[in-house]
């Protein structure tokens, strides 16, 4: 299972796990939203609504793509967010983790209020 984040600067590609809000996520592709940072990870809403699943972490590793269940969002940590404590991001709360996301570093150019497009690959 595969999406595509289309942003202004670059284009993504998500490789997704085999789990309900994966699932869901591909489901109700394509969709807009505008991105939001928050350190370095990027993060954006989403038309899906999900509970946490069994394996849902805080902290993950650079590149692992997560949906915050609180905010019904897509969050793409790529490197520390503000309060990561070591190299790796820690999410604002346990996040499902759905996959990952190839050339994370280009993130970076993501800015606050970036369109996005997420569709099916």
């Amino acid at each position: 299972m595969k999406l595509r984040l289309v942003f202004p600067q670059d284009r993504f590609l998500v490789e997704l796990g085999e789990t309900p809000t994966a699932k869901a996520l591909l489901d109700a592709a394509p969709f807009e939203s505008h991105a939001q940072t928050w350190g370095e990870e990027v993060y954006f809403t989403t038309p899906v609504s999900a509970k946490l699943e069994t394996d849902a972490r805080q902290v993950v590793e650079p590149g692992t793509v997560c949906f915050w269940t609180e905010g019904n969002a897509l969050a793409l940590p790529f490197s520390r967010t503000p309060i990561s404590s070591d190299a790796r991001p820690k999410l604002a709360n346990p996040c499902n983790v759905l996959g990952r996301i190839e050339d994370f570093p280009l993130l970076k150019k993501v800015k606050p209020g970036d369109k996005v497009r997420v569709e099916k690959a």
